[in-house]
């Protein structure tokens, strides 16, 4: 079971002279300890943690790939490829964001397309309504993309 203590400020914790963990404590989250100065907080987990299974799958997946190819020679170059393409992908992002003219187009650009978008799917109620309503269809059938 895994535990986390934090000290929040009084302003968030405070409402006048009484606290917001009147009748919490029967919850996972409560305040251990109060004072004006800070007050310990204690979250405890409930169950296991979704994000490390998740994980575990993954490696696992990847040592079933591993175990099942013929040609591991290949699969590793792929691996490396994918490393370096990252890694220059990176670089070359970075390089854009140096050069003086161009993040600042890239932002006048994405600032006019805010503008458009606003004004051809939000701004007017019919247009609301029909952009509402495919966002509606395509998440009852996410098969009409």
């Amino acid at each position: 079971m895994a535990s986390t203590v934090a000290i929040q400020p009084p302003s968030f914790l405070y409402r006048g002279k009484s606290t917001i963990f009147k009748n919490l404590r029967k919850s996972p989250v409560f305040a251990v300890r109060e004072s004006r100065r800070h007050t310990t907080i204690i979250a405890k987990a409930a169950g296991e943690n979704s994000d490390s299974s998740t994980s575990l799958s993954i490696i696992k997946t990847v040592q079933n790939a591993w175990d099942k190819s013929e040609d591991r020679l290949a699969l590793a170059g792929l691996g490396f490829a994918a490393i370096v393409a990252v890694w220059a992908s990176g670089n070359l992002i970075g390089a854009i964001d140096k050069l003086p003219l161009i993040p600042t187009v890239l932002e006048v650009v994405g600032i006019l397309f805010s503008w458009w978008f606003i004004y051809r799917y939000l701004l007017f109620k019919p247009d609301r309504d029909a952009t509402r309503a495919g966002w509606v269809r395509l998440r009852v059938n996410p098969s009409l993309t």
